[in-house]
């Protein structure tokens, strides 16, 4: 088990099944099943999955002046967070809408409200960054600050970089300069992948690059193993939604990498860990203990070893 720290956004989301994008309009649409409304947000989620695997995880983040916390621990979910250092301290929380359709495309709708203006004291978090091992951030101004404090305190720090644009390059370079391990996917990210992590490699010299690719796996850089290596998604055969699947996929790897220091089986068991969370809806749904994870792994590539 290990101790995280998690700062980033949370916020509501709502989620829309649609026949097909773009969508055609429609006066009305009045099909049963078809929106689910949760929290989320890559802070949240993470989190979230963490302690489900095990390690105790401490959420840093803000949501509105107004909102009830407890809408984050629904008395049915088996596994909480705790709520202590999500800071009531902006005007609304962040709302995201997600429209998505049977061929898995997707169309966000984010806002991020006044979060971007946000000012979190991390005065507050200082003794828990000085307790756990390691920080995983967000690339959300309000982070910022944290960058100092975990190498102040000599912690592995994780950053996921959200919706990566050339232009707004500069804007993130204390968190490309500075992350142990990096994560992005493609959603924003149109040139080619091996000579994008090469770049990256070079540039800021970070441990691990993972580079989501939806449905197609993903690439990961391990400098330690000097290798960049593709690996492709675990087929699923029941999709429900894939929302969230990437905060999954890096929570779990994050898991297993702070536990044994090994990629090759972190990333194999973040695959799964992510193909199992794919078949239900919201992107705080379907994560596993450990203890799952390990019997589903022996189940599809050990069956005799279990019988």
């Amino acid at each position: 088990m290990s101790r995280f720290v998690v700062a980033g956004i949370t916020q509501l989301e709502t989620i829309v099944k649609v026949k097909e994008l773009p969508v055609r309009f429609s006066p009305y649409s009045g099909e049963p099943d078809t929106i689910y409304f949760s929290t989320g947000g890559d802070a949240f989620n993470t989190s979230l999955a963490l302690k489900w695997l095990g390690d105790e995880a401490e959420l840093v983040s803000v949501v509105g002046e107004k909102q009830d916390l407890s809408i984050f621990n629904p008395p049915d979910r088996e596994v909480n967070l705790e709520t202590d250092y999500v800071l009531p301290i902006i005007k609304e929380t962040p709302i995201e809408v997600l429209l998505y359709d049977v061929r898995r495309k997707k169309q966000h709708f984010e806002d991020l409200k006044d979060i971007r203006d946000a000012k979190y004291d991390v005065g507050i978090a200082e003794s828990l960054v000085a307790d756990c091992d390691i920080v995983v951030l967000s690339n959300t101004n309000f982070c910022r600050p944290f960058i100092s404090l975990a190498r102040e305190r000599g912690k592995k720090l994780a950053v996921k970089i959200h919706c990566f644009m050339r232009e707004k390059e500069i804007f993130n370079e204390d968190y490309l300069q500075n992350a142990d391990i990096l994560y992005f996917n493609d959603n924003t990210i149109d040139e080619e992948p091996y000579g994008f992590i090469k770049e990256m490699q070079e540039k800021y010299d970070p441990e691990i690059i993972i580079f989501g690719q939806g449905a197609q796996g993903l690439i990961i850089y391990d400098r330690q193993k000097g290798v960049t290596v593709h690996y492709d998604a675990v087929k699923s055969v029941h999709i429900v939604n894939t929302a969230g699947a990437g905060n999954a996929l890096f929570a779990c790897f994050l898991h297993y990498y702070m536990k044994d220091g090994d990629s090759k089986n972190a990333i194999h068991k973040a695959l799964l860990f992510a193909a199992n969370k794919i078949g239900y809806m919201g992107t705080s749904n379907g994560f596993m203990t450990e203890q799952q994870l390990d019997a589903w792994e022996q189940l599809i590539w050990n069956p005799r070893g279990t019988m």
